[in-house]
């Protein structure tokens, strides 16, 4: 009886090693091998490939500078939310939390890699997809928002030419913080109100004359003409993430 009892066993293994179970769930690629091809145990290649969609994991960079803020947010227990747009970055594709960070700094670039992890129940991400991330870290409310070109970084720090009434420039040295999109916001040095270049910069100096022009490039007809001048801008207030 137990001799007939173990090739009951024995028929029974055969059979579940006939059956290949996947050990996650995810989406099998196109098949390398036909009805009738030829299979060995140490084929390099395999039968399929199985990739696991849900959850997916987004890896992307942040610079150096960057970095200690992050940290400091991920040690406090924090989930930090981090949204994937296509692209163009005009269509927001996905949401997730930050997972983890890389352990070394890249010396080539700068940066160093993060990692986020997405639920993609409605499969919007997919393997090896470009996509560009965004990590919410702060929310700042009322603050003074200008154009990005209009920060200039030098061996003293960061700082902006401001328009005087004379239509002359004057360097002011400001306190940058977080950026959003094409703004910065200012944390210090500088006034809702008060216009500020953002073109040609590179060829201004401290009392340098300059001359507002409007959208379209011409001349605005006075300083207190409400078209936003193309050379020069009024910070604003805003909210920077």
């Amino acid at each position: 009886m137990k001799a007939d009892q173990g090739q009951i066993d024995n028929a029974k293994l055969q059979l579940v090693y006939s059956r290949i179970t996947s050990p996650i769930d995810g989406r099998v690629g196109l098949r390398l091998v036909d009805a009738g091809n030829m299979v060995r145990a140490n084929d390099a290649n395999g039968l399929l490939v199985i990739t696991q969609l849900m959850p997916i994991t987004v890896v992307f960079t942040i610079p150096e500078d960057s970095l200690p803020a992050v940290m400091a947010r991920m040690k406090s227990g924090e989930k930090l939310p981090v949204e994937a747009f296509d692209r163009e970055q005009k269509k927001k594709l996905a949401t997730g939390t930050l997972l983890t960070i890389d352990n070394q700094i890249d010396a080539n670039t700068g940066t160093v890699r993060l990692k986020a992890v997405f639920p993609n129940e409605d499969g919007q991400l997919f393997p090896n997809q470009f996509v560009n991330a965004r990590l919410l870290l702060e929310v700042k409310r009322g603050v003074t928002v200008v154009p990005s070109a209009a920060v200039q970084r030098g061996s003293k720090g960061t700082f902006l030419y401001v328009v005087k009434e004379d239509q002359t420039v004057a360097v002011r040295p400001v306190g940058a913080g977080a950026a959003q999109g094409d703004d910065l916001s200012i944390d210090s040095g500088l006034s809702p109100g008060e216009v500020v270049v953002v073109d040609g910069t590179e060829k201004l100096r401290e009392g340098s004359k300059v001359e507002i022009r409007n959208q379209k490039g011409a001349p605005a007809k006075s300083p207190d003409a409400p078209a936003p001048p193309a050379g020069a801008e009024k910070p604003k207030r805003g909210a920077s993430s």
